[in-house]
């Protein structure tokens, strides 16, 4: 069963397998500070480099031994999570993403897992993100292994491509009607359901304030942890993850409270209400710490 919390992993960084310093960033000799990472054989990695991911994947499981970092692979396709699947320590990562997860491979990609005791990402990346009866089946679909997925990603790029469009720096997608109807309806599907929803890339990776928008933008919809691709943004992430001392004490009062009903700072605190809320608001305050 898996008892990871999606605030837990923080900033993932998003690193192809074929990346020259791989093995000394999953070891965790570099970014000390990194809490999870995404080693990539899909769209990071060129169709001629495929086999070359994989065999970096196999050299590297040799020698790692297992720390702190939260590690995920992502397959190309089910294919090759069968054969990393096969791979010699394997049991040493975290667990996998799900790539293109859809109502074609859903059930495959689940009984491939029914036994095995890894943490599942599946990543809706198709045209069920525009379609709210699928995206409902779907989620029926993961609702029995809902203890083995720590969050539900989506496919920001894909979505992007399927309305022909490309991001700009300065403009949330929660500001843009169609991307804002395609996520809005994304997250209350699962998050409704009990499942936690990741947030996307912000690919300007020289933009700073840019991204520190994007990550509050983030946590006010309601999405927790980051993919991000760049090491810079690691502590930018954790800082915005930080919760304000006031913050935290009313979050704690709430969760401590034997009344339905209480002032707090001139406001109705409703505990049944606002007790799932103030719950994440402490695990960031003691995994982030207080501003």
């Amino acid at each position: 069963m898996n008892s990871i919390k999606s605030i837990e992993l923080g900033a993932t960084l998003f690193v192809p397998a074929i990346h020259k310093d791989l093995n000394a960033i999953v070891c965790h000799a570099k970014y000390p500070h990194l809490k999870s990472l995404l080693i990539d054989t899909e769209d990071g990695v060129s169709e001629e480099s495929k086999r070359d991911a994989l065999q970096n994947i196999a050299s590297l499981l040799k020698i790692y031994e297992q720390k702190e970092l939260f590690v995920f692979l992502r397959p190309t396709n089910i294919s090759v999570l069968k054969e990393m699947l096969e791979l010699e320590g394997i049991e040493k990562v975290t667990g996998f993403i799900l790539p293109k997860f859809s109502l074609s491979n859903a059930e495959e990609y689940l009984e491939i897992f029914e036994s095995l005791e890894f943490a599942l990402m599946p990543s809706i990346e198709g045209s069920e993100l525009f379609e709210p009866s699928k995206l409902h089946q779907l989620k029926e679909l993961l609702l029995p292994k809902s203890e083995k997925i720590i969050v539900v990603r989506f496919g920001l790029e894909d979505m992007l491509k399927s309305l022909k469009m490309r991001r700009s720096c300065d403009v949330s997608l929660f500001d843009i009607s169609a991307t804002s109807v395609v996520l809005g309806n994304f997250i209350a599907t699962f998050k409704s359901a009990g499942f936690e929803v990741s947030g996307g890339v912000y690919p300007c990776y020289k933009d700073v304030d840019g991204f520190i928008k994007d990550v509050k933008r983030d946590l006010r919809e309601g999405l927790m942890s980051k993919t991000i691709i760049h090491p810079n943004q690691i502590e930018l992430t954790h800082e915005q993850y930080r919760v304000s001392r006031e913050e935290f004490e009313n979050a704690l009062e709430i969760c401590a409270s034997q009344e339905a009903v209480f002032a707090q700072n001139s406001n109705m605190a409703e505990v049944v209400t606002m007790k799932p809320y103030s719950q994440e608001v402490v695990l960031r305050g003691e995994v982030y710490g207080l501003v």
